[in-house]
């Protein structure tokens, strides 16, 4: 299983990165996690016709913004696009003008794209996926979610946007890599929910995972990669078994 990170910058693209999109290329399935303007890589990374799941964590720009480029891609195999229960609403809300080309009749289908786009809407648990899938509420402004899956024999959580909260164990717990976003550079009380790389080490510690990997980076913090490599070295003193990510690195798992 390899781990791809297209996009690693939290709030907007800068020199040190695009926006959220990382991409799972497991043995079966491809899994996208989010859609900020680094999914516009995507096809240069898929080239079997294996299913492609596509989770969306929440509606903030930097995480939904590549939705615009989907007339880019000719997938033969179609791309299935999956978020919260809750969450249709904004999703038809962003899909339809004024702010890009919008739907047919059926929902199901966008209308003028050489690929079928399939929509899904999950519950915490028991979703009728090929893989087993929870999708878990986390703590962000407005609304956000986790997800946790099974795949190739190992599990993967995601935290998309989030402080450190009580289900943050949920997510996480026994997971054999946490990918947690790092907002920040250091502790700070908001209100919007993020972290900081001491708060995901000490989640990734009490979870007892067995590799973390950071990501999100605000680009107003973190304008360079060196200060990712700074924040690295913070998690790593609490939790070793860390790595911060960076726009097209590649992880085997």
């Amino acid at each position: 299983m390899k781990i791809i990170f297209l996009g690693t910058n939290g709030w907007y693209t800068s020199p040190t990165g695009n926006t959220a999109c990382i991409l799972i290329d497991c043995k079966d399935y491809y899994v996208v996690l989010d859609a900020g303007n680094g999914i516009y890589k995507l096809d240069k990374y898929i080239k079997e016709n294996k299913p492609i799941y596509l989770f969306v964590s929440h509606f903030h720009i930097d995480h939904v913004s590549g939705f615009h480029t989907l007339a880019k891609f000719k997938f033969k195999q179609g791309l299935d696009i999956c978020f919260a229960r809750v969450r249709k609403k904004d999703f038809e809300t962003l899909v339809n003008p004024p702010y890009t080309i919008g739907f047919k009749k059926q929902p199901e289908n966008i209308k003028n794209l050489s690929i079928d786009i399939r929509l899904h809407e999950l519950l915490e648990k028991d979703n009728n996926l090929p893989f087993p899938i929870s999708c878990i509420e986390i703590f962000h402004a407005y609304k956000g979610h986790g997800y946790r899956f099974e795949l190739d024999g190992k599990t993967i959580a995601y935290s998309g946007d989030t402080g450190i909260c009580e289900n943050s164990m949920v997510l996480a717990k026994n997971a054999d890599c946490l990918i947690h976003e790092c907002s920040y550079d250091k502790p700070k009380d908001d209100k919007w929910g993020h972290v900081d790389p001491i708060a995901a080490a000490k989640l990734a510690k009490r979870a007892n995972v067995r590799k973390l990997i950071l990501t999100h980076f605000d680009a107003s913090i973190y304008t360079s990669l060196e200060k990712r490599h700074v924040a690295e070295k913070k998690a790593q003193k609490i939790f070793p078994n860390t790595i911060a990510a960076k726009d097209y690195m590649t992880i085997n798992l």
